[in-house]
């Protein structure tokens, strides 16, 4: 039986006797497969791979041992491929040496020793290999990892090494400064230089030379659209601590000042004494005013897309209280249901579902007390 544990190698020769010297020379360290036949060894490696190395003799019939081991470095790349042969073969082996499919070469008569170090040697070099090869992927996969999650920020992230040079840069900064391409191994000055971003670029660098600021804001114009710009700059530093870079932070905030317009008039409804509806009515209309002034600015960022959709479900949950108040105010048996409904709605799309007005807090009462009961005082609640 296989032994999984150890290396497998395959050893190629048209003389049953050679291939019984191979095994017992090997099968201490390895797990050994032989065939007489290159075309069914190409078999074996194709169904049984993956082999660490393969040994084969040059001269064998219908297939010479360079044809054979081109043939394995086409199918299998990374096993490990050495030949046997006479000085006679010598060119063809050096051909093959040359063009990368021949590891390494024995000469016949072999030195037992000389060959078992020569498969250790060929063994380690695919080991080393094929850890390589992974440690590669498991960086590979982990960059595209990172990738996917910076990409999915709202703010806007570039890195420099210590000349200025881009060596990374997000999905988010590069939309919002409309810069397309790779960046890397630009300079950073030139990129803002080119896409009219002087002044960002002064800014930036003049944050990297001023410890004591922590960040600046900027204006700037991008296709006749004019944003503000938080833009903060970081060392960037190796694991001994040594500088080796900065990391630009830049985010879009243009919505801020809408956005604690929008938290003035949640709070004044939350703050209501008295009748809550012309409360209401009045946040309707300011947070509908908002919502123009939003999409009239047609900028395309997390910050405002965040600050529309909140002001959309706003809106929504106070329709919703005002059209429940005035149906049990002015039906005499309104669909008590359909009032369940739109008050679990309304209470979802409230910017504070943990918190809502008091007077809110009674309309759902009643509509509960009318879906149990069936009875409407028609009265309004708000």
């Amino acid at each position: 039986m296989a032994d999984n544990s150890r290396p497998r190698i395959l050893i190629v020769d048209d003389e049953e006797a050679i291939l019984e010297t191979m095994t017992f020379t090997f099968q201490d360290e390895y797990d050994v497969h032989t065939s007489t036949d290159a075309r069914r060894a190409l078999e074996q490696l194709d169904d049984q791979a993956p082999f660490a190395a393969v040994l084969t003799d040059q001269r064998m019939p219908n297939m010479s041992g360079v044809e054979f081991l081109t043939e394995v470095c086409r199918r299998h790349p990374a096993t490990v491929r050495m030949i046997l042969t006479g000085f006679a073969d010598m060119d063809a082996i050096i051909e093959s040496i040359n063009d990368g499919h021949v590891y390494a070469y024995i000469t016949k008569p072999w030195e037992h020793d000389h060959l078992k170090q020569l498969m250790r040697q060929a063994v380690n070099h695919y080991e080393l290999s094929t850890e390589n090869e992974r440690l590669l992927k498991d960086l590979q996969h982990a960059n595209v990892y990172l990738e996917a999650v910076m990409d999915q920020l709202d703010t806007g992230a570039l890195a420099v090494d210590s000349h200025g040079v881009v060596q990374a840069a997000n999905r988010p900064l590069r939309d919002y400064l409309a810069l397309e391409g790779d960046l890397r191994g630009e300079l950073l000055k030139s990129v803002l230089d080119a896409h009219g971003l002087s002044e960002m670029a002064g800014t930036i660098y003049k944050l990297a030379d001023d410890e004591t600021s922590s960040f600046e804001e900027v204006d700037i114009t991008l296709a006749d659209r004019s944003y503000r710009m938080r833009i903060a700059v970081n060392n960037l530093a190796d694991p001994s601590g040594e500088t080796i870079g900065r990391v630009v932070l830049l985010r879009e905030i243009s919505h801020e000042p809408l956005r604690r317009r929008f938290d003035d008039v949640v709070s004044q409804v939350m703050e209501a004494t008295g009748s809550l509806r012309p409360v209401l009515e009045e946040a309707r209309r300011e947070l509908q005013a908002l919502g123009k002034e939003v999409s009239g600015l047609h900028i395309d960022s997390p910050g405002l897309g965040h600050l529309k959709e909140r002001l959309s479900r706003t809106v929504t949950a106070i329709d919703s209280w005002l059209d429940v108040d005035q149906a049990l105010a002015s039906e005499d048996y309104p669909d008590a249901q359909l009032l369940q409904d739109r008050m679990r709605v309304a209470l979802a799309r409230w910017p504070l579902p943990d918190q809502i007005p008091g007077r809110v807090g009674e309309l759902g009462r009643k509509v509960e007390e009318y879906y149990e009961s069936g009875e409407n005082p028609k009265q309004p609640v708000l």
